[in-house]
């Protein structure tokens, strides 16, 4: 079986006007594809920027993956939420991007958004916190049921990953 090896780290967020933020992320892969080492999903730490808007997290990502075919490359999803004074969470963001498909180091940028809402919902966000959030997470990347939501931007996750490719030249794949 081919293998793909994705060591990096969720670097932080900018761009967002909560403080006090943190990150829920996952990989969906799909069905020829095995995890053979690694979590499927994790968390980082609140931070709070002290200095300009960058949420610094340096969370790991290390997974081991092996596959039969080429579709259902890993997709990363994001959730970033921020967290108020009195430990309360609310939804900042959601975001979601490939994973790299060439061997190598790469910087990726993965804008967020969130569902607007009505107006009542905004004002009761702005006011008493929380807000609409989606019922399936599996809308993050799904186009079909994403393009009907009204939504607004949210800010910008920086992740750092590398790729190892192995055994896909034994399938015809060259890279």
């Amino acid at each position: 079986m081919a293998e793909v090896h994705v060591i990096g780290q969720i670097m932080g967020a900018t761009g967002f006007s909560e403080n006090s933020l943190f990150c829920k992320w996952g990989i969906h892969t799909g069905a020829a594809w095995k995890l053979l080492s690694g979590v499927r999903e994790g968390q980082t730490q609140v931070d709070t920027p002290q200095i300009g808007d960058m949420a610094y997290w340096s969370h790991p990502i290390d997974l081991h993956f092996a596959t039969k075919g080429l579709q259902g490359w890993p997709r990363l999803h994001l959730q970033v939420w921020s967290q108020d004074s009195f430990g309360r969470c609310q939804l900042a963001g959601y975001g979601f991007c490939h994973v790299p498909s060439s061997p190598g180091t790469h910087q990726l940028d993965c804008p967020t958004w969130r569902p607007l809402g009505s107006w009542r919902e905004q004002l009761a966000r702005a006011f008493v916190g929380g807000g609409p959030q989606l019922l399936h997470a599996d809308t993050i990347y799904s186009g079909a049921d994403r393009y009907r939501l009204h939504t607004t931007a949210g800010g910008t996750v920086h992740l750092e990953l590398g790729l190892l490719l192995r055994h896909f030249d034994r399938y015809g794949v060259e890279y």
